[in-house]
């Protein structure tokens, strides 16, 4: 029988999650607006093509409001993840402790990107 994961490899393993959601939103997001922009490029006289822009431009806000929550909870996630590797460093596993050490890193790494990205948009809109 296997032993149970500890409390390191389980929080490591939530943040691992909470970052491939968050790239799965981007991608779902860069595919919205390239939907948006064939939808804008096509210039199609039908009918509901007004209301299929009008859809697409919510479903595109929609994918963008999740972004500040989810960003918040891979923040919450990694600080838990920081505060028990550094409460468990000298006991813990050498394999559990490299992948928490990478996770925290990619983690603060988006953070960094997220902000950068945010700064720019703001400098856009004003």
């Amino acid at each position: 029988m296997m032993a149970p994961p500890s409390q390191l490899a389980i929080l490591t393993s939530s943040v691992e999650r909470l970052i491939k959601e968050e790239a799965s939103y981007h991608k779902e997001l860069a595919q919205q607006e390239q939907r948006l922009e064939r939808m804008i490029a096509s210039d199609s006289t039908e009918e509901n093509a007004e209301f299929q822009v009008k859809q697409e431009r919510a479903a595109i806000e929609e994918t963008k409001a999740v972004f500040p929550p989810l960003c918040e909870r891979i923040e919450m996630a990694t600080d838990k993840l920081a505060d028990k590797l550094e409460a468990e460093e000298g006991s813990a596993p050498e394999a559990e402790v490299t992948k928490a050490k990478e996770f925290i890193t990619k983690a603060k790494a988006l953070k960094d990107t997220g902000n950068k990205k945010e700064k720019k948009e703001q400098e856009i809109i004003a």
